[in-house]
């Protein structure tokens, strides 16, 4: 599906469906385009077939978790796809999480409990418009 001018396209990887479904409805209110993956696999998959703006990434997931996700997005040959902003959006709340996750080049650390939807969605705007 392509994306009208302007849209920005945000990759959702979470695997706990309620959630992922939340979040879509959510940025599509909001007039962001969504795909979405359920899995590290899918999700590394789609990130260079549909060049997301921004990747909102949980960790805990089937196949890849999303720590092995943001590592082989970073080392992509695609430069631009590589530098895509990622947004850790995670129930992990431990310091050395987020700190591997920044080592590894995650743009942001989000613990899913600390957040609502529409603070989730203003994180993303402060990196899509920088």
């Amino acid at each position: 599906m392509a994306m009208a001018q302007g849209i920005k396209k945000i990759l959702i990887v979470e695997d706990e469906k309620f959630l992922r479904e939340l979040m879509a409805t959510k940025l599509e209110k909001e007039n962001f385009g969504v795909v979405t993956a359920v899995d590290g696999i899918e999700a590394i998959k789609k990130t260079e077939t549909e060049k997301p703006d921004l990747i909102l990434l949980d960790i805990i997931l089937p196949g890849k978790d999303g720590f092995e996700v943001l590592r082989a997005i970073r080392a992509m040959t695609d430069k631009t796809v590589a530098q895509t902003p990622i947004i850790m959006l995670t129930n992990l709340g431990q310091e050395s999480d987020r700190e591997k996750a920044v080592q590894l080049g995650a743009n942001d650390y989000l613990v899913k409990a600390f957040f609502t939807t529409d603070e989730i969605v203003q994180k993303m705007n402060e990196f899509l418009s920088k």
